[in-house]
């Protein structure tokens, strides 16, 4: 019996606008009112998903920041690991960050080294997410959940090399989107969260199906015991998993077309 749903945000559950799209809603909120667990699994902040969570109109545990921060339904920190202060001083020089828009995520909020409201536009339309511009090349370093390099993808993957030239071991590298790098503490990714949400709930892994279409999910399906690829995925999670399910896509509400039917909605 599946007690638990994990689920991405970009390219898994929201549409093309990312936007929760009204037979998403429904869909959820008829779940949550069988008992089944809700998890919003993203590499967005906290702050940010808290809003997308209240457009959905479901508790639900948040993992945010690609598992850096994990959220109970009433907002209860229950987890939280930073990049090492050292490291993120280093990585926030320009070093690695020429080529792209850097940003940073704190408990705080969204920084970035310049205005850029086309991101908001773009992303944010429900949440009402924000940032603040601020000179990150000389930021403490302390506090930092992820930090992101957003720009033209054969750009980001030099310094996707680079980083790893220097600092594989210390560091937890995923691309979010094929124009976000995003960069944690070796310790983090979505599926060791839900390991912790799992643990949390006395849940078995058997039991929790998960959705997603990018690299920073292959660690989350691979622990759900059911677990869905969608049709927009990337290649990069299609070749880790080329043995589950792929569904429709995100534009074509995907997510919430399989779950009606595998609970009978």
């Amino acid at each position: 019996m599946h007690t638990m749903i994990v689920t991405d945000l970009d390219g898994t559950l929201l549409d093309s606008e990312h936007k929760v799209d009204p037979y998403t809603a429904e869909t959820f909120q008829a779940l949550a009112a069988q008992g089944i667990n809700i998890t919003i699994a993203t590499g967005r902040h906290f702050l940010d998903v808290k809003g997308i969570r209240s457009v959905l109109g479901v508790p639900a545990h948040l993992i945010t920041s690609n598992g850096a921060r994990v959220h109970a339904p009433n907002d209860d920190e229950i987890y939280a690991e930073n990049i090492d202060p050292a490291l993120a001083r280093a990585l926030l020089q320009p070093e690695f960050s020429a080529g792209s828009l850097l940003n940073m995520y704190t408990d705080e909020g969204w920084l970035v080294e310049r205005e850029c409201p086309e991101l908001v536009g773009v992303y944010y339309k429900d949440s009402g997410f924000g940032y603040q511009v601020v000179d990150l090349a000389n930021h403490h370093g302390a506090g930092v959940a992820k930090i992101l390099y957003i720009g033209e993808h054969e750009a980001l993957s030099a310094i996707e090399a680079k980083i790893l030239a220097q600092y594989r071991d210390q560091v937890y590298i995923t691309f979010s989107a094929h124009d976000c790098l995003e960069v944690m503490a070796p310790t983090v990714s979505k599926g060791h969260a839900l390991q912790a949400v799992l643990a949390r709930l006395d849940s078995d892994k058997s039991h929790c199906i998960a959705f997603g279409d990018g690299q920073n999910d292959i660690e989350m399906l691979a622990v759900a015991g059911t677990a869905f690829v969608m049709a927009n995925a990337s290649d990069k999670l299609k070749a880790a998993h080329p043995d589950l399910p792929v569904i429709g896509s995100n534009e074509n509400h995907g997510v919430a077309t399989q779950l009606r039917s595998m609970f009978k909605l």
